[in-house]
């Protein structure tokens, strides 16, 4: 269905656009409102819009009434003539101005054609009408034409300045800025009122970041208006984040044919927020585009005055489709007494005026007839005022162009003034006698002038301005009923730096399509956890959301990159936020520590336990083998062993740290060392030691004790060294585990560390060969074998103790060295001790000397 009525759309607009021919923005000539005075200013005003035929074909046998409101009847421009006539009444009532001369006036409705312009243009230099080129129908030393204003379109401007320009005569056009002209030879002498684009461009696009409208289209007229405006804004709109969606020229009449009509229609409905550079008269095609195809609810901010939103009475259709949309104005002080000056017009006041006649018919609905070609009114309120008109029909306040008119005719009387006053100095000033001066002497001052800075007679030109404000408007429904615009905010520049935006939401009304602030952008935003990636390289404001990597987070909408936490602060899950981190270390209260305390006190025990019985039974030649204090000292050595694993658990603090791994390492270089001597003392009493030896013995044993001294005495000097050198210490490790800081201790030198380790290895794999070799001693002593099997258990768990040392973190780690201490040290009691225990205890009858040595 959408297929179907794009595609009719786009045959109704070739159909248009091949019927459009039958229009002419031309009428035959009619006579202008003249005044006399001793310097006459020509206007050239457009006053409406006409056509010969409102009707256009729609296929074939349809037919489409283009609205009345949108060709006929502009009657809002009216008040462009009022504001020229109120300037020059005012400044002949002031004698100081022309020396008591007067100003006169000669004004002409081109409507909005070219040719009506260039033909009027031509009436006023010749003073008749129709006109008679290169003849004047005035008589010497009368009136003089010294300037002239007009000109409400670029296009208009121009062709009014090829005629004045052969003339010298000044031009002051009230038609938008077009920098383009300054370029033209022929339009030197026409003068434009400046425009500040610099806050214009900075007001639309505070506002756009106001409500946060980053994806908008851009309409311009076809001329180099819009190409400059396009130009400059892209830039500034792409230094602050805002893309443009489209940028489009308005489709012409007579030109673009109908594809240009159909991108355009497309591009609207794609995006939400439209903005349009120009006033009404550039955009009458695109008006009449969105009233007949109504397709659209597109939130529409201008850059002047659209005053066909000001129409005549039941005839508000633009608010329809235009209603909510927001317009820039440079601010204006209105003109003092303009608007009692509008309540005092009426028709018979002003008999010359041709225009009024028709304005008073419309705008009070007066029966009329044509005398002449000139609509005369039958009956109506002659003493009518402007003031009881609704701001539908009639809107008291000064337009934008009726100031600029207004100021101009101030502009040409300040001129007029300075270069009277060089007669007066030069002392030949003679009124009676006096012409009007040449209008090509009016040059310099209007070119040494600024126009319109104070439209209320006082220096009209040459005053400075050190801030811009820009009035932003809302075309919007009144709760009575009116149709009108509303004042909902200012815009103040001063510099790039020093800006300022003021709105007042509850003011505005953007449509009713819209119950509340539509958004527009390419893109919806990227929830906090995401981040954006573009679509194009080009296109900055269409990208795709994809979630933050592991370990990093956003915090805010539409970031362009995730980062990552704080060392002490870990991500969510949802990745938006960063949660401080849980402490981390093997406690007394956790499971695990609560499980090995238990078990390192119960070995403690257990170890103690059995060396009570040895001390009990310290006289039976089980305990007296192999030397039984080398077993008391295994004995006190093992249950220190079970003790120093208690240190690990814990808050990892700095004595806790050193102590830890030094206690570790000389009380377990104590054991092996003893279980060495206990291997050498086995290996020497079978084969070297005659039995009944005395002497022998007691070297043994004398030799097995600084076994185990210089056995401990080397690792205290490793142990010395790692002090003295790089310790132990308190540390922390944030990266290991996920929301985790974990506290740990340092081991400070790792090649330390390891040389504890390694040295203890040496001493168990020594005692293991040594036990090794002495596995064939006779089956009645079984010391050997039992050194032999604690020292492989030993091992066993130390040489697995190392990889899965190196895997693990946190309380892992630390839960692996305990239970490695604990492990390895049960292992060397039990295989040790609980075959020795169970002799004394379950065979206490039977262990003579004899018995072990038959």
């Amino acid at each position: 269905m959408e297929l179907l009525n794009a595609f009719s759309l786009l045959i109704f607009l070739i159909a248009f656009q091949e019927q459009i021919s039958c229009f002419s923005l031309s009428i035959p000539a009619s006579p202008g409102y003249y005044q006399d005075g001793h310097f006459v200013i020509g206007g050239l005003f457009s006053l409406r819009v006409t056509a010969r035929d409102n009707r256009i074909k729609f296929g074939f046998n349809d037919t489409m009434t283009i609205p009345e409101a949108v060709i006929v009847n502009l009657t809002k421009n009216y008040q462009h003539i009022l504001a020229m006539v109120f300037a020059v009444e005012k400044i002949n009532k002031d004698p100081n101005i022309l020396f008591n001369m007067s100003l006169g006036f000669y004004l002409f409705n081109v409507d909005f054609s070219e040719t009506k312009a260039m033909e009027s243009s031509m009436a006023l230099l010749s003073g008749e009408s129709p006109p008679i080129p290169n003849y004047s129908c005035r008589p010497e030393k009368t009136d003089q034409l010294v300037a002239v204003i007009g000109g409400i379109s670029t296009r208009i401007s121009t062709q009014i300045s090829r005629v004045l320009s052969l003339y010298n005569i000044p031009q002051i056009s009230y038609a938008p800025f077009d920098r383009s002209l300054e370029t033209k030879l022929q339009l030197q002498f026409s003068y434009q009122f400046p425009v500040h684009t610099a806050a214009l461009y900075q007001g639309i696009i505070q506002l756009l970041l106001y409500f946060t409208w980053v994806w908008v289209g851009l309409v311009v007229p076809d001329d180099m208006r819009g190409e400059l405006f396009i130009k400059e804004i892209t830039e500034e709109l792409n230094n602050h984040g805002i893309c443009l969606a489209f940028a489009k020229k308005d489709p012409v009449f007579l030109s673009g044919g109908g594809v240009g009509w159909y991108q355009l229609v497309q591009s609207l409905i794609l995006t939400r927020v439209v903005i349009v550079f120009g006033d009404t008269h550039d955009f009458l095609t695109l008006f009449f585009l969105i009233i007949c195809c109504a397709t659209f609810d597109n939130v529409w901010i201008t850059t002047s005055d659209w005053y066909t939103t000001i129409l005549p009475f039941k005839q508000n259709v633009i608010y329809t489709y235009f209603g909510g949309a927001l317009s820039f104005s440079v601010h204006k002080d209105e003109i003092l007494g303009f608007k009692d000056f509008q309540r005092s017009i009426q028709p018979r006041k002003y008999p010359h005026d041709i225009f009024i006649q028709n304005v008073w018919s419309i705008l009070f609905e007066c029966p009329h007839f044509y005398e002449h070609g000139v609509r005369k009114l039958s009956q109506c309120e002659q003493n009518g005022s402007l003031s009881t008109r609704s701001v539908n029909v009639w809107d008291m306040n000064t337009s934008p162009l009726s100031y600029k008119v207004h100021a101009a005719v101030y502009a040409i009387a300040q001129a007029l003034h300075e270069e009277l006053s060089l007669r007066v100095n030069g002392d030949s000033f003679d009124k009676d006698g006096l012409q009007a001066p040449l209008p090509w002497k009016l040059h310099p001052f209007l070119q040494k002038g600024q126009l319109g800075r104070n439209i209320n007679g006082e220096n009209a030109v040459n005053q400075e301005v050190s801030a811009i404000k820009l009035d932003i408007f809302n075309y919007q429904s009144l709760k009575s009923g009116t149709k009108t615009q509303v004042k909902v905010g200012e815009f103040v520049f001063e510099s790039q730096s020093v800006q300022h935006l003021s709105l007042n939401d509850k003011l505005i009304y953007l449509g009713e399509h819209h119950s509340q602030i539509p958004s527009s952008v390419c893109s919806q935003s990227c929830l906090l956890g995401f981040r954006k990636t573009l679509v194009s390289w080009n296109l900055f404001c269409c990208y795709d959301c994809v979630p933050c990597p592991d370990g990093e987070i956003t915090n805010e909408t539409d970031m362009d990159q995730c980062f990552k936490c704080p060392e002490d602060q870990y991500p969510n899950k949802q990745r938006n936020q960063c949660l401080p981190k849980i402490l981390a270390f093997l406690s007394h209260e956790d499971t695990v520590g609560a499980v090995l305390v238990s078990m390192a006190i119960s070995l403690c025990v257990f170890s103690a336990m059995i060396l009570g019985l040895f001390i009990c039974y310290r006289d039976t030649p089980i305990v007296r083998a192999n030397n039984r204090n080398l077993s008391y000292v295994l004995l006190v050595s093992l249950m220190l062993c079970f003790f120093c694993s208690l240190i690990f658990i814990g808050r990892p603090r700095t004595v806790t740290c050193v102590l830890r791994q030094m206690i570790f390492g000389v009380v377990f270089s104590v054991a092996v060392s003893a279980i060495l001597a206990k291997t050498f003392i086995v290996v020497v009493a079978f084969k070297v030691i005659k039995p009944g030896s005395t002497l022998q013995m007691w070297i043994v044993t004398r030799l097995s004790n600084a076994i185990v001294s210089c056995g401990s005495i080397i690792q205290v000097c490793i142990c010395a060294v790692w002090l003295g050198t790089y310790p132990p210490f308190p540390d922390v490790d944030m990266q290991s585990e996920y929301g985790l800081i974990i506290l740990l201790c340092n081991e400070g030198s790792t090649l330390a560390f390891y040389c504890v380790l390694g040295y203890l290895g040496f001493l168990a794999s020594l005692s293991l060969l040594i036990a090794f070799l002495a596995r064939r001693l006779p089956d009645t002593f079984n010391e050997a074998k039992t050194i032999t099997f604690s020292m492989l258990v030993f091992c066993s768990v130390w040489i697995s103790f190392i990889p899965t040392y190196l895997s693990s973190t946190g309380k892992t780690m630390v839960a692996v060295e305990i239970i490695s201490i604990l492990a390895s040290s049960a292992g060397l009691l039990g295989c040790m001790f609980l075959p020795k225990c169970y002799v004394i205890l379950l065979r206490s009858g039977g262990h003579s000397r004899k018995k072990f040595f038959k």
